[in-house]
Formats: C-alpha cells, structure tokens, sequence
C-alpha cells in the first residue's frame, strides 16, 4: 500500500477520492494506482524535488530508475499511466500550471497473447473434481461458471443469488466501474449451480454473505486467491502444464466462440469490455491458430 505519509498529504487523499468516486475503480485497481504514486513520491523525495515542481526531465529520470532495478516495460507503462493520470487531475484542481507528463512516452510493448485452454482440457481439468467431496460440486459449478459466462474472478467471487436467473438461464453481473451486464448461462452451469445450492442449504452461511454464491466451508465468501488455488490444483491434477488462472477459462470463452464464428461485437458485449479494440486481441490468437495450422498441414510447409 502507499505510504502513510502520502496518505496524509490532502492532494493526495484528494485524488484516491477522485478515483473512487468519479472514476469508479475497483478496490484492486485504486490500490494498484496509488502504490505506483507512492514509487514516484519516495523517488522525488529522495531526490528532494516537490512533485508540484516536477518537469519532464524529472519523469524520464524517474523511469530510468525504474528501469535500472529491472521492472520491465509493461509494468513501466502501467506506472506511466498511473503518473499521467495524477497529473491530469493536478492540472484539473489547479494545483499545477503545466502538465510534465504530456510528452512523456510510454515504451514500446509487444501485445502479449493471453493463454488459451482448449475444449478437451477445461473437460480434463472438470473430470478431475471429486464430486463426493464437500466443495466438490461448488468447485464444479465455479469452473462452468467460469467458462459458459466468460466471468472475470472478482465478478464470480461477487456474483449473488438474487442476480441468477435460472429459468431463464441468465447472470446480472456487475462489472468493472460498476457497470451491469447480462450474461447468458449454459445448460451444464445451470445444472452445476443448482446441484450447489442444494450443498450451500446445508452450511452455516455467516452474516452478510447470505445473498453470494459460492461460499467457503466456514460460510463466508471466497477470495479471489482461493478461485486461483482451485483452479491450479486440479490443472495439475488434469497434468496440463501450461500457466494458467481463473483469467484463462475468460480468454478460452472468447476465443472458443470466435472460433466457433460468433460476432466480435457480441463478445464484446458478454466481456464486459468497454472498447472493440480490447476485444480484438481474440482475433490475433485465431489468426495465430490458423497460421499454426497452415504451417503444420500446408504441403508447402512440409
């Protein structure tokens, strides 16, 4: 977390209130902002230069540092946004005149393709839940959940009773920046969730969780680590060796129903993604598949 020192200082507690409240960031993301701040601020007050004051230059500095102790360029452009970002909202408050971080340059990234499971091995990794164990049909209907919705692990850990539509066979999920989407559910996600409740009727479910889904053996909510603890045990188990989390069933879903040649704009939409252009990373991972199989089939290739 920041520093307590920078936590005092009202500009910035200033601006951890403009994240939350007009920028709508999830707890995650407001932490993930304020601990790049809080390597910016211990850089200038080491070099005894009040963050008000700060030039180009200064920021350029800034990043050689952080190059120099080995954080990469896609974390350096993570803390590039984060800095342009509390710049912006200095200028806004007049707090500065000019903003140094208008011609500062993010560095060149390659876009990183998300891992991808196929059909057979979200099948394998299933197979291998013990359905006679106490979490065992919870963990089932958390993985088909996962997969049939395209969920990201913070909307399946918040995911509640009253915004699943059995009958109709539709989630309502609140997304990032609180946005409500709907989503439809599968055959096996229903009939894998309704098998849970009947498991969830017998637990001592603590007070204030009695509306989340997917419940713990104590009866409060799952964390997020759990869901990725779960997930990497039974990949093991199902001895596939790529690396691979909660975020991989999502990436398999897009991808799987681009392949199967469902409309980009349609993915978009089930994602949750505010913008076509974050959704069209799906296109680059099927271009990469079908170049893999030209390459293997094409007789030329031989």
């Amino acid at each position: 977390m920041i520093y307590e020192a920078y936590l005092s200082d009202p500009i910035v507690k200033g601006y951890q209130t403009y994240l939350k409240l007009e920028r709508s960031l999830s707890a995650n993301t407001l932490d993930a902002y304020l601990e790049d701040l809080a390597k910016l601020l211990n850089y200038f007050h080491d070099a005894h230069l009040d963050y008000k004051e700060a030039k180009l230059e200064h920021l350029q500095d800034f990043l050689i540092d952080l190059s120099d102790i080995g954080i990469g360029s896609r974390s350096q452009a993570r803390v590039i946004s984060g800095i342009k970002s509390f710049y912006r909202y200095l200028s806004l408050e007049s707090e500065i005149k000019d903003d140094p971080t208008e011609l500062l340059e993010t560095p060149k990234i390659g876009r990183k393709l998300p891992e991808v499971l196929t059909v057979d091995e979200i099948d394998n990794i299933i197979s291998t839940i013990d359905l006679s164990q106490p979490q065992g049909q919870r963990n089932k209907a958390m993985l088909e959940t996962l997969y049939s919705c395209g969920l990201r692990v913070s909307e399946l850990v918040n995911l509640q009773i009253s915004n699943v539509y059995m009958e109709e066979k539709f989630l309502s999920v609140v997304g990032k920046g609180s946005k409500q989407r709907l989503v439809p559910m599968s055959e096996s996600a229903r009939r894998a969730m309704e098998l849970w409740l009947l498991d969830r009727n017998t637990l001592d479910v603590k007070k204030g969780n009695e509306d989340y889904m997917f419940l713990n053996r104590r009866g409060a909510r799952l964390s997020r680590i759990m869901i990725f603890n779960i997930i990497k045990q039974h990949a093991e188990l199902a001895g596939i060796k790529k690396n691979i989390s909660p975020h991989t069933f999502r990436h398999s879903f897009a991808t799987h129903l681009l392949e199967g040649g469902a409309n980009l704009r349609a993915i978009q939409e089930m994602l949750g993604h505010e913008s076509i252009l974050t959704t069209e990373i799906y296109t680059h991972i099927d271009m990469n598949r079908l170049r893999s199989e030209i390459l293997r089939f094409h007789p030329r290739n031989r």
